[in-house]
């Protein structure tokens, strides 16, 4: 048996492993059972994969998404690792080769979706085959707590029942507390190890801005610092989803809708070229992007309201109303609806609060203790905060004489004494709280309102059209008993072209001539890209043209030790890197 170290070095190219992916390895390699958290890009692939090749027989890998398969499986062929995928579009006369190789034992690793795995003639088949391990991976769709919970996971619990002697590692990047612990109970894990490799990703850049113009606002940030790159953005609706990407395109990006009310031929063929080219940007419900494997994503924005490199949202109070609106009119059970409800009270604080968002972010994964970041909005621009129990008791007692019945606009406009009709029809002029708040404007007004739902002591009535509600919090503000501390919003943002940004290149590359050399390199691997079919990054990602453009090797010996370069991939491309290297040496 192949040692996990000499795996990881001649079929991946990398000389070590990183974080708990060494320690979660040799656990299933002996036959342990495992639970694994990791964020992505962390390496989780490989605590499955690496054991697969290091144990006999075949690897089983529940996968989600076609999509997530067919990347794992062209990048593990390229490696020389014989992979393939099971499912629905696949042939009939494909199933059954596949079927074959698998029985024949000719298969390392085999990805099925969960729908495909619990039938009972798969099942059989796997009987009669060798088994390394079975990895389940995006577990949290086994948990109803999840987002993105897929009934068909609940059956995977057969696995141990069915299988006792087989490994099982379950893998995923997004689970909370209450998640982690469904996932377990679900999949008869209990007995298992559990391995947490931490949530924070430093090299992301977290940023929250204010609704104003949102449109306007996403287009001064990718002009500013993401022309050219590729990138997601985010929408609630389907509707908002096609209109964002018409726009982005009438602005000369290259962009595509996503979202499941389209055909589903166009759907895989807007991904497909999102995955194969680069500088794409995808307009996208919550359907698009779990389990993606683009290594070149170079940010991720939120037209409304998500929790989500650059991670970029911008947020409103109306967001606030839609999103407890879906909470209430889901077919969810009561249980988690109330989960679902603390997840938005979670993300509310997020947005709202003065302090480091990554720390924030981390404490509610359970990790406490980290650092100020220095890297997100409010480290790099620290927000200024002020007494604000004056302006939120007026507020609050505001909507209390208001009736508990309007929303946002209509309390404003009480407070700020606007004698309009509706404030005259339902007599509002005539109460204590009107004109009792012209000390700010109608934007500052909203920011208070906004504030006073994310700590609780207001809440949204979804099913009164948006109207504020007090709550059992709010009494002690109201007797004076409390006092609120509110957030100054910083004024909008004015727009930057690139150059003014100040905005290097995304590589570490200090040298011209280095990146000049790095995108001759990345040409030259897109012409291999086109050629077999398959996304850039499947042929070499780019920290190993980095890593070559950087030492610039001109004899193949050169090229040992390059991350990401492997036995199979040196045999395959070296000669043609080399080559590129000379052919830009030579033009220099």
């Amino acid at each position: 048996m192949r040692t996990p170290l000499h795996i990881l070095t001649s079929v991946f190219g990398f000389p070590a492993f990183r974080g708990h992916q060494q320690e979660v390895i040799e656990h299933v390699v002996a036959g342990g059972d495992a639970m694994v958290l990791m964020p992505t890009g962390a390496g989780k692939s490989l605590c499955y994969q690496v054991p697969a090749l290091c144990r006999d027989g075949v690897a089983v890998v529940v996968s989600p998404l076609i999509a997530l398969m067919q990347n794992q499986v062209e990048a593990l062929n390229q490696l020389g690792v014989r992979a393939a995928a099971l499912n629905s579009a696949r042939s009939f006369d494909e199933v059954e080769l596949i079927e074959r190789r698998l029985e024949a034992g000719e298969l390392d690793l085999i990805y099925v979706a969960p729908e495909r795995l619990v039938l009972p003639g798969f099942l059989s088949l796997l009987e009669r085959c060798r088994l390394a391990l079975f990895a389940i991976d995006e577990a949290h769709c086994v948990s109803q707590w999840g987002h993105d919970f897929r009934p068909e996971y609940l059956q995977l619990a057969l696995l141990h029942e069915r299988f006792p002697a087989i490994p099982r590692i379950a893998l995923t990047a997004t689970a909370d507390g209450p998640t982690r612990k469904d996932i377990i109970e679900r999949l008869n894990l209990g007995e298992g190890r559990v391995f947490v490799a931490g949530f924070d990703r430093p090299n992301i850049r977290y940023r929250v801005a204010l609704k104003n113009n949102p449109k306007d606002q996403l287009l001064r940030f990718l002009e500013a610092e993401h022309t050219g790159e590729s990138g997601i953005v985010y929408c609630l609706s389907r509707a908002k989803v096609e209109e964002t990407a018409a726009w982005l395109n009438a602005k000369g990006y290259a962009a595509l809708p996503y979202h499941a009310g389209l055909d589903q031929g166009v759907r895989a063929a807007n991904q497909e070229r999102f995955l194969r080219e680069e500088g794409i940007v995808m307009a996208a419900t919550i359907a698009f992007g779990m389990g993606l494997d683009k290594p070149d994503v170079r940010f991720v924005a939120h037209l409304d309201l998500r929790m989500a490199s650059d991670a970029w949202m911008a947020y409103g109070l109306e967001d606030v109303g839609k999103l407890s609106q879906f909470i209430a009119s889901s077919q969810a059970s009561e249980a988690q609806k109330r989960v679902e409800r603390g997840k938005l009270n979670a993300l509310l604080g997020f947005c709202e609060t003065t302090r480091c968002r990554r720390q924030v972010l981390l404490e509610y994964f359970g990790e406490t203790g980290a650092p100020p970041c220095g890297n997100c909005d409010t480290c790099l621009e620290p927000v200024a905060k002020f007494d604000g129990t004056e302006l939120a008791r007026k507020a609050l007692s505001c909507v209390y004489r208001t009736g508990e019945s309007f929303g946002a606009g209509h309390v404003i406009d009480v407070l700020l004494g606007r004698d309009n009709e509706k404030v005259q029809r339902f007599g509002h002029n005539n109460l204590s709280t009107f004109g009792i708040g012209t000390e700010l404007a109608a934007d500052q007004w909203r920011s208070v309102l906004r504030q006073l739902v994310a700590a609780g002591l207001l809440s949204i009535d979804v099913e009164g059209h948006g109207a504020f509600k007090l709550t059992e919090s709010c009494r002690p503000v109201l007797r004076g008993e409390v006092k609120v501390d509110l957030r100054r919003d910083p004024l909008p943002a004015k727009g930057k072209s690139r150059k003014e940004s100040g905005k290097k290149t995304a590589t570490p590359l200090s040298e011209p001539g280095d990146e000049a050399l790095f995108q001759h390199l990345r040409a030259t691997r897109m012409a291999l890209a086109k050629a077999q079919g398959v996304p850039p990054y499947v042929i070499l990602h780019d920290s190993t043209l980095i890593e070559i453009a950087r030492r610039r090797p001109s004899r193949p010996h050169h090229l040992e030790g390059i991350p990401g370069l492997g036995d199979s991939k040196r045999d395959r491309y070296g000669d043609l890197l080399l080559a590129a290297v000379m052919e830009f040496e030579a033009a220099e």
